[in-house]
């Protein structure tokens, strides 16, 4: 039930009465998941821009390949057309940031961020003097969409730049601050650095 939750706000009580089980038992449950280094869950971030934001976290797992499995997707052509493939692509991305910060010795100072409205942000880097918005997104083609959300925060937060890492290859600098990178950079750099 998880694997179907993953890149979701976690929501504990409609996920204890589906299971059967009161919501002490999964709080243990997913302790032990955390413990065990199968999931984990990103925390929102608090800056006040918006008094109307989400304040449960995101769950996500560490291995991607574990999501697929649990779900039943054994090919890569059922993941092309899966309706979660975007949800998996975002745990992909968010779980390699970690791990990534991680084996750099690096603080995970990694947050998401979501108005009561539904207009979110996929991952805040807190830099402490800095924040960094990063908007992710599945698709090999870049869209308009793709930045209405980005704008917004920026606009909101007063931040003059902004990243999304999508799943195509093609990085773009746009006029508005914002830097389309591909989901490959993160194998060799970090994105984020010197952008």
């Amino acid at each position: 039930m998880l694997a179907g939750r993953s890149g979701q706000e976690l929501n504990i009580t409609p996920l204890a009465v589906e299971v059967g089980v009161d919501i002490k038992t999964i709080q243990s449950w997913i302790g032990i998941l955390e413990s065990s280094f199968i999931i984990f869950l990103l925390r929102p971030h608090f800056k006040n821009f918006n008094k109307t934001i989400v304040k449960r976290p995101k769950i996500y797992f560490y291995d991607t390949g574990l999501v697929c499995s649990l779900l039943g997707i054994t090919q890569e052509k059922q993941l092309e057309i899966h309706p979660l493939r975007g949800s998996i692509f975002e745990t992909l991305i968010v779980a390699e940031l970690v791990k990534k910060r991680t084996n750099n010795g690096k603080e995970i100072n990694l947050y998401y961020w979501r108005d009561k409205t539904g207009r979110e942000i996929d991952i805040i880097i807190d830099e402490v003097n800095d924040l960094i918005p990063v908007e992710i997104k599945s698709g090999k083609t870049v869209h308009s969409d793709f930045f209405k959300n980005l704008m917004y925060w920026m606009k909101l937060s007063e931040t003059t730049k902004g990243f999304i890492l999508y799943g195509g290859d093609q990085d773009q600098s746009r006029s508005n601050g914002i830097i389309v990178k591909s989901w490959r950079n993160l194998a060799r750099e970090d994105p984020f650095l010197n952008a």
